[in-house]
């Protein structure tokens, strides 16, 4: 079956990365949300940011129309039940997932394949609870998904040969570069990026260096493109903190243990770039 409308649950971070990147592949994308204002916004970021990439020539002109012309925001899940393929990045929450799914499943066409988005939690718990387990997978896309090439392709034991062909050939399909990856907690770049960032953590809650030290020790010294704080604010210091609880529930190790900032930082609001301050404070 030819892929042509995709439907992204959650306007989030990820959702309106993903939605860019499929409407730039010339994808026809239905991103939902449960309120249209989330929807409309997500939009509007991805309009501004390709009008500006516009006049300083990093993309061809009229980019930013086609590419907003091709994604449609809604408030009303009924507007996914039409589409040929899901990709699911609603909230890292199983219980609401599996609530998602279950509606899914009474509105999709049999043949449709759901694939998640989640950074940690079980593809296969996932699948069990809904009527088509063989078309249940994992997609990881990586943030900012319209830039970054890499996805995870992460099959449930459930999941069919086809469903796994599929998801390889459509991330191929929209410029990015599959690895198939086996189901375990954090698959493989979480499971050796998270520990460098809860370590960094620990180190500026110990008071061993600052936050700025921290990270450019990093940058200078191990090469990272940006430091572990900085990155931890660029994914949510949230989504940092339930990966590392997720980590360390799933095996019992303690180096999963969430350092105490990750948890100082959500209680507070404090999420990084998103909201305006984490580890660091910057410009909305």
């Amino acid at each position: 079956m030819e892929i042509k409308k995709i439907a992204i649950l959650g306007a989030g971070t990820m959702g309106q990365g993903i939605a860019w990147a499929l409407a730039l592949a010339s994808k026809e994308v239905v991103l939902y949300d449960i309120k249209q204002e989330f929807c409309d916004r997500a939009i509007g970021t991805i309009s501004k940011s390709l009008a500006k990439a516009e006049e300083k020539g990093k993309v061809t002109a009229g980019t930013k129309d086609a590419v907003i012309s091709r994604i449609q925001g809604t408030g009303n899940f009924e507007d996914v039940a039409d589409v040929d393929f899901v990709i699911e990045c609603v909230f890292e929450n199983m219980d609401v997932k599996k609530e998602v799914y279950t509606k899914l499943d009474k509105m999709l066409r049999p043949e449709v394949v759901i694939a998640t988005n989640t950074s940690s939690l079980s593809i296969t718990e996932i699948a069990a609870i809904t009527e088509r387990p063989s078309q249940v997978i994992g997609m990881h896309f990586f943030n900012p998904a319209n830039v970054m090439k890499l996805v995870e392709v992460i099959p449930a034991v459930q999941t069919s040969e086809e469903t796994i062909e599929t998801v390889m050939e459509l991330s191929k399909a929209i410029g990015k570069t599959p690895v198939k990856v086996k189901e375990g907690p954090g698959f493989v770049v979480n499971r050796i990026l998270l520990p460098g960032m809860n370590e960094a953590a620990f180190i500026l809650y110990e008071g061993l260096a600052a936050a700025e030290d921290i990270d450019t020790a990093m940058k200078l010294g191990a090469g990272w493109p940006m430091g572990p704080l900085t990155l931890c604010d660029l994914v949510g210091v949230d989504i940092a903190l339930a990966v590392c609880n997720t980590l360390y529930n799933e095996t019992g190790d303690p180096k999963y243990r969430p350092a105490p900032p990750f948890k100082q930082l959500v209680r507070a609001g404090w999420l990084g770039m998103k909201t305006g301050k984490g580890f660091f404070e910057y410009k909305k």
